[in-house]
């Protein structure tokens, strides 16, 4: 049997779109525990035209955490981050330049481009992977046609998560649940699709080693925190795409469907083998890789991304107090698609709001609360879209949705999405990337065995709260109108 006493923590690195923690976790009696020991904003930069991530102000937090943690001796250590976006490392290992944010303008229409050389249906017969103009396929053609000869002089890519881990290990290597999501990766052999890098004529040396989820990258340099405790402690890649991570934390197979909430929303199931069909590549799923050799097929969703714009429009109104705003105001008075293109770069979001409902002869919401009601039932709504796709795609009924992540504590868009799906909400945990981040190196360490005792670790250690469909035939009388102005947008 496996020891289920930990005496040394488990370091578990998140990084998201808005900020960035560092979550110590451990193990006692089969129960795990998770403290924040540092947060951390993750503010990118504006300049000449474009729009970067910050990655070395990331690493300097990183390292302000690792320092509070000297004297004490960690397990080991790991990074989860987002996906799509990457780093391009010079011929001494250098970083060339801070890496773009996906929502810099350079992809617009580079999508088409790409069609003309490969056509879509060879793409996702390649990679199974979503289309969207942020996946790194489009960002690395966009950057191949503008600066060619900064890729012909990198040695290296690395996603973000791969990025730091190199910088913690000095092993630069690419992880498989993040590398699925450039859109480059063959979900089969799980390798780099070099004949689809090659036609698309983009550099073929750049290509890192992939690994599996739960591999040992080497050991904490001394040059990360001088005259530290931290000098030598394992490095072990989790499933480095945060959404990878926080479905680790998770069981979401057999009827359940996970909705990982935060910026992004990504709604899907896992699977033993990737779904490459054409109804698939119609209904735009993704195949992203899981771990421990699963699938994950879901959609991305704008997500609330769309919340945090309007509130940084309205001067950094309190979250709370809006949501409980949004409580009283009228249902269903405005509806937009969150995925329209619109929506998708930094900008005025209530006024795009604004745009939208007038294209669709709707009136524009009233008030900021008023706002705040529209994105949350326009996300429930997409919910319901979706869900009725992904049952297409597995031919069986999704009982429940487990949503996880920081959206997790919005009450009332659990709330909502239980309402619009008819289907019961589990909601929790909240930092399941984190979580999932740390029982990846668990298993990776054998302290547990399988999966299955990890996840039942989790469910053990922390509260869910449940939300019944209240009113449905509200929303089914609505569902007609919302998709229509779904189908209006992406005419």
């Amino acid at each position: 049997m496996p020891r289920l006493d930990s005496k040394k923590p488990y370091l578990a690195f998140d990084l998201g779109a808005e900020s960035g923690r560092a979550m110590l976790v451990c193990v006692q009696s089969g129960i795990l525990t998770a403290q924040e020991i540092h947060r951390f904003k993750n503010q990118p930069i504006e300049a000449a035209g474009s729009l970067r991530w910050n990655v070395e102000a990331l690493w300097r937090e990183m390292q302000n955490a690792l320092a509070s943690l000297d004297g004490r001796e960690l397990t080991s250590i790991g990074v989860s981050a987002w996906g799509v976006d990457y780093a391009l490392l010079g011929p001494k290992g250098e970083l060339l330049e801070n890496p773009y944010h996906y929502r810099d303008p350079r992809t617009a229409g580079i999508m088409e481009e790409v069609f003309q050389r490969v056509a879509k249906e060879e793409i996702y017969a390649a990679t199974g992977i979503q289309f969207m103009p942020i996946n790194t396929l489009y960002q690395l053609f966009a950057a191949w046609r503008q600066s060619p000869n900064l890729l012909t002089t990198a040695r290296q890519l690395l996603t973000i998560p791969d990025l730091f881990h190199y910088w913690l290990s000095g092993n630069a290597v690419s992880e498989f649940t993040n590398a699925t999501t450039t859109q480059l990766v063959c979900p089969r052999t799980r390798s780099w699709s070099k004949e689809l890098i090659e036609r698309l004529e983009l550099p073929t040396h750049l290509w890192s080693e992939i690994v599996e989820p739960g591999t040992f990258l080497g050991t904490v340099q001394s040059s990360v925190v001088p005259n530290s405790t931290m000098t030598g402690t394992p490095v072990i890649t989790p499933a480095a795409h945060d959404t990878g991570s926080a479905v680790a934390a998770i069981a979401a197979s057999d009827g359940t469907a996970f909705l990982s909430s935060g910026t992004w929303s990504l709604i899907g199931c896992e699977l033993d083998a990737p779904v490459i069909t054409p109804l698939a590549m119609q209904l735009n799923f993704t195949n992203e890789g899981g771990v421990c050799g699963t699938t994950r097929l879901l959609k991305n969703v704008m997500g609330l991304w769309l919340l945090q714009s309007c509130q940084r429009a309205w001067g950094g109104r309190d979250y709370s107090e809006l949501i409980q705003l949004a409580k009283c105001e009228k249902s269903f008075w405005s509806l937009v698609d969150p995925d329209h293109e619109s929506f998708l770069r930094p900008g005025d979001t209530p006024a795009a709001i604004d745009k939208f409902c007038s294209s669709t002869e709707q009136p524009s919401p009233a008030s900021a609360a008023a706002y705040v009601r529209a994105i949350l039932e326009s996300l429930a709504f997409k919910y319901r879209l979706v869900l009725c796709s992904l049952e297409k795609l597995i031919g069986r009924r999704i009982e429940q949705i487990r949503v996880i992540g920081g959206g997790s504590r919005n009450k009332l868009l659990n709330q909502l999405t239980a309402d619009a799906t008819g289907r019961k909400v589990i909601a929790g945990p909240t930092e399941a990337t984190a979580l999932g981040n740390a029982v990846v190196q668990i298993l990776a360490t054998s302290e547990a065995t399988s999966l299955k005792e990890v996840r039942a670790m989790i469910e053990r250690s922390f509260r869910t709260e449940v939300f019944e469909p209240v009113d449905t035939d509200q929303w089914d009388r609505h569902a007609a109108r919302f998709e229509q102005y779904c189908e209006v947008a992406h005419a």
